[in-house]
């Protein structure tokens, strides 16, 4: 995952462009739970996951949520049925991978402006912007894959999820090995300054 070339800023005026990181990642082994969960997204229908609550009172925080989120995304993504499966789709990746939703959706504000169909200068794709490395170690090398949403949000989510593990759950040190500036500030501070727009009440976990 690397920052694509025209990116929103995270702040009050996040639609106008700016100058991105551009980095990569190395090819590493992976867990084998890592390399299921990534398979597991290629073989998928690419559909928006379905969601269950265990409780009405879960299922009133995450539409909470999604009012709240939908209408700070409306200028990015007009059409209302596409907004609230990409939010449905953020919310179950981040939740399912173990992570915060606002910082998930600030690194996707950051790698590529919600943009779909996002490539970076160095072939990253998507909107968490996933080098297309992954697709040959995980999938079956298709990486026209990486444009579909539950399919790259599921990679960036679990790939995240990964280095914060490898990084013993330093946030800052994670976000640098996924846009592969690891201990350098910028990249890690932007993300951060974006998240706090997301900074909503969160649902409860399904």
């Amino acid at each position: 995952m690397t920052a694509a070339a025209s990116l929103a800023v995270p702040s009050a005026g996040w639609l106008l462009p700016q100058t991105a990181w551009a980095g990569g990642q190395l090819e590493e082994p992976l867990a084998d739970s890592v390399r299921t969960a990534l398979s597991s997204a290629v073989a998928g229908s690419g559909a928006p996951p379905e969601l269950e609550f265990t409780s009405t009172e879960a299922r009133m925080s995450y539409l909470r949520w999604l009012v709240a989120c939908s209408d700070k995304l409306v200028k990015r993504k007009a059409d209302p049925q596409v907004r609230r499966e990409f939010l449905q789709t953020v919310w179950y990746e981040s939740k399912r991978a173990g992570l915060d939703v606002s910082m998930v959706m600030g690194l996707i504000q950051v790698e590529s402006g919600y943009r779909k169909f996002a490539i970076s200068s160095v072939g990253a794709r998507g909107y968490m912007q996933i080098m297309p490395f992954w697709m040959r170690l995980i999938g079956d090398g298709d990486i026209g894959k990486l444009f579909h949403m539950q399919t790259n949000l599921r990679f960036g989510c679990v790939i995240l999820r990964h280095y914060m593990d490898r990084e013993k759950g330093d946030a800052y040190m994670a976000l640098g090995r996924y846009n592969g500036s690891r201990g350098q500030p910028q990249y890690p501070n932007a993300v951060f300054g974006a998240q706090r727009r997301w900074l909503v009440d969160e649902p409860k976990a399904v």
